[in-house]
């Protein structure tokens, strides 16, 4: 068997203590350039890796960021997932992603398995948490922030988009291209970015005198919402949308896909089209969709910092709720002219 390279070792190869070299191999530590280049040289000729866990069992923290998921066929969080692990990697942390379903009892189970592996903080993208887990993160000291999502609770941090607004914005747009008969098309109702996005359509249209005149549920799933998308149309002519905003834009592909390939209308002239989130495909041309943009990068960065104040200050105390305007960027799927408002 190989013998095992210590840091001892490298500290006597460069001629530095064994702390000096510990400091080189902790993110953020201070240390000198020419110490630094002296012992990473010394590590290269032998060989040495530092041991992350030996480390963290000595500083009580793992470095290590839980992201939780609950699906990844909507283009958002694909993305999302990337832009996290990128910055708090620049932060000197590391993630570990997990999958989890909406429900409940699935999510509990996998929040605990994530607080096995010793996290400094958790990230929860489109999962709600119960307030047993919330209880049990805060006994444990490890802060959590939801991300694209927020909860009825006020002890939980939260960065989303401003949802209500963004949903608002979509109806004025909508009634001022002249559209009577607009319908809306919903995600998963138990997602507080469905929920808002809604309220804030109906809301501004019945601030001018008018209401959805049909609503569907596509859940945030390709398949129901092709069904979602036809029962739109199966009714009578005069019930028929003009305009429909759809609560994302995967489903909101997939609805200009039936509109156009099963019922053969045209977009926008039979039916303007409006999705929120402004993922890659909303600005290909095959779709040029109308849409409402989400600023991941601004999220992104809110979300990692507060995080990592929390841990490193040890607060997981006062919570901290973020909403980021979002704003229209209008395409080929609406009447009006292209650009962002």
């Amino acid at each position: 068997m190989a013998e095992r390279i210590t840091s001892v070792m490298v500290a006597e190869v460069a001629g530095v203590s064994q702390a000096a070299v510990s400091r080189v191999f902790t993110p953020g530590a201070s240390v000198s350039k020419k110490t630094a280049e002296k012992v990473r040289r010394a590590a290269n000729q032998l060989g040495y890796r530092p041991n992350s866990l030996a480390r963290a069992m000595v500083s009580g923290k793992s470095r290590i960021i839980g992201l939780v998921v609950a699906y990844l066929d909507n283009y958002f969080y694909p993305d999302a997932v990337e832009k996290l692990s990128n910055a708090f990697q620049k932060r000197g942390y590391h993630v570990l992603v997990f999958m989890a379903s909406n429900t409940a009892d699935k999510i509990d189970s996998v929040m605990q398995e994530i607080l096995d592996y010793q996290v400094d903080g958790i990230v929860l993208a489109s999962v709600a948490l119960s307030s047993e887990i919330t209880k049990r993160c805060k006994e444990n000291g490890v802060p959590v922030v939801l991300f694209n999502r927020s909860q009825d609770n006020p002890n939980i941090s939260a960065v989303t988009s401003d949802n209500y607004k963004g949903g608002a914005e979509v109806a004025n747009l909508l009634l001022k291209d002249g559209h009577e008969k607009i319908a809306y098309l919903a995600g998963w109702e138990g997602a507080s970015t469905q929920r808002d996005r809604e309220a804030g359509f109906v809301d501004a249209l019945r601030k001018a005198g008018k209401s959805i005149v049909s609503r569907s549920v596509g859940n945030f799933r390709t398949e129901q919402t092709r069904d979602a998308a036809l029962s739109l149309f199966n009714v009578a002519a005069s019930k028929r949308p003009d305009a429909i905003f759809v609560a994302n834009d995967h489903m909101a592909l997939t609805t200009m896909d039936v509109i156009r390939f099963s019922l053969n209308l045209s977009i926008p002239n039979d039916v303007a089209i409006v999705g929120f989130d402004d993922v890659p495909p909303a600005s290909w041309p095959a779709y040029n969709l109308t849409t409402v943009r989400q600023r991941a990068n601004k999220m992104v960065e809110c979300t990692v910092d507060i995080i990592l104040e929390k841990i490193e200050q040890s607060d997981n105390g006062k919570s901290i709720q973020i909403k980021i305007p979002s704003p229209i960027v209008v395409r080929g799927t609406t009447r009006n002219l292209e650009g962002e408002i």
